[in-house]
């Protein structure tokens, strides 16, 4: 992690000229991976990039020597997880052969990338950043390049929003430096293929939904253990849907968009398990989903689930460009853990340390979605839960999904997504009713413009 943020501060100030810091953060990353299949190449990248002279493929080097880096901390902190869990992983499967993609296209976009590396963050400007428009436009039409498209139309709207960077109090190097080196290697051909999927048939038990919201756009990711119909053992699973949202439709609202996509929210809401005939799924563990492979099954308690089934199932692989630490959120179930209060969370809140075997767990309160009954309060309170270990900050930290606790001398489970398929709380109620018509209102004012 030194030698990647040595890299990140090297960007900042941007390889058109390079200063002797930057020189030093270049040689550490070259260092870094020398003795591997990198060594050669990214040696002459860094000292090329020193010099001020590095090329395109010279950027790539760099681009690849920082992704490895990161892949090799994902890969030690996953094996520390094997370990504690006592789970197994499934094999890494060969990306499928890449379709033709247009080499014009990508040659654009690591032109683009180059010139912002030169630049620097501190030296980009509305110039340097508007480059990438042209390029995105280009590749938004053809699926095989959406992927890359995506990344360098959100990207540069990011950069856009911070321009000029001269001006920058703070400069988020690491984010800025992820987002740039996955961008770099996947103008690379093939470096964006599609997984490989094969089908599953058997019965899918739903543990828990991760809600992620921004502005514009919404996605609900269900984790869930897969046991195979022909008796194989079962695996970790996930299936998510997502939808493009106006930024007026918020908190529990967010459900009706995503609902219509994914009967799987349904059976969530529900508590049922769903039943699966070759449904399409990827080595990875993503499930393409699609509701006519899938069918309502019986009743499926998530805490059973974590308790029976999950200690069994074999974790997800991870493809190799999605080797990152951030890329880490494991299921996992703790119960028998004691509960400490501190002031002072990212919100102001009080701040959850849960102590599970005599270590300490933070908890990430803030990921905790509005759409939902769970609450930080419920988490204070709980004696067991479900939850996904994530690496964040140098520390491990459980996102919870559902807790198990006592509210008025019941016992209660209570879940982030029991609001998935629908519900009778009045407030999600209103809120869902305040999203109905923030979006026929949308629809209506849309409507007139098209016919305009």
């Amino acid at each position: 992690m030194t030698a990647v943020d040595a890299f990140d501060r090297a960007l900042v100030a941007g390889l058109l000229r390079p200063q002797p810091a930057q020189v030093a953060g270049l040689t550490e990353l070259a260092h870094s991976v020398a003795g591997t299949p990198l060594a050669s190449r990214v040696s002459e990248a860094a000292e090329k990039a020193a010099s001020g002279v590095a090329s395109e493929d010279h950027f790539v080097a760099l681009a690849a020597a920082r992704t490895a880096l990161l892949g090799s901390v994902h890969d030690a902190l996953a094996s520390r997880l094997d370990e504690v869990t006592g789970r197994t992983r499934g094999e890494v499967t060969p990306p499928a052969p890449a379709e033709r993609q247009a080499a014009n296209l990508l040659a654009a976009a690591r032109s683009w990338l180059s010139d912002l590396a030169r630049a620097g963050w501190q030296g980009i400007d509305h110039e340097v950043v508007s480059g990438a428009a042209q390029v995105v436009s280009a590749m938004l039409p053809d699926p095989a390049l959406r992927r890359l498209a995506t990344l360098l139309d959100g990207f540069s709207a990011e950069l856009a929003a911070s321009c000029p960077g001269a001006t920058l109090e703070r400069i988020p190097a690491r984010r800025w430096g992820d987002l740039w080196s996955r961008a770099m290697l996947l103008t690379l051909p093939g470096a964006g293929a599609a997984p490989p999927t094969g089908t599953a048939t058997g019965r899918l038990l739903p543990l828990g939904v991760d809600m992620q919201e921004h502005a514009t756009s919404a996605q609900a990711q269900v984790h869930a253990v897969f046991e195979p119909a022909d008796g194989t053992a079962p695996r970790l699973v996930r299936a998510c849907v997502s939808v493009p949202k106006p930024d007026t439709v918020v908190g529990a609202g967010v459900w009706q968009l995503l609902r219509p996509h994914m009967s799987l929210l349904a059976a969530v809401s529900e508590g049922r398990s769903m039943g699966l005939t070759g449904m399409p799924v990827t080595a990875e563990g993503d499930l393409v989903w699609s509701d006519e492979h899938a069918r309502p099954g019986e009743p499926a308690d998530a805490f059973v689930t974590a308790r029976v089934a999950l200690p069994t199932a074999t974790d997800t692989a991870t493809a190799p460009l999605d080797r990152h630490p951030a890329r880490i959120a494991l299921p996992v179930f703790l119960e028998g853990y004691t509960i400490e209060k501190s002031e002072g969370n990212a919100n102001g809140g009080n701040a959850l340390t849960f102590t599970v075997a005599g270590q300490p767990l933070s908890v990430d309160t803030d990921r905790i979605p509005a759409a939902g009954p769970l609450t930080p309060e419920a988490v204070a309170g709980s004696s067991a839960c479900i939850g996904l270990l994530r690496w964040d900050a140098g520390r491990y930290r459980v996102q919870p999904l559902a807790v198990e606790t006592t509210v008025r001398k019941k016992d209660l489970a209570i879940h982030a997504g029991a609001w998935a398929g629908g519900t009778t709380d009045k407030a999600a109620v209103k809120a869902e009713k305040a999203a109905t018509d923030a979006v026929t209102v949308l629809r209506e004012r849309a409507g007139r413009l098209l016919r305009k």
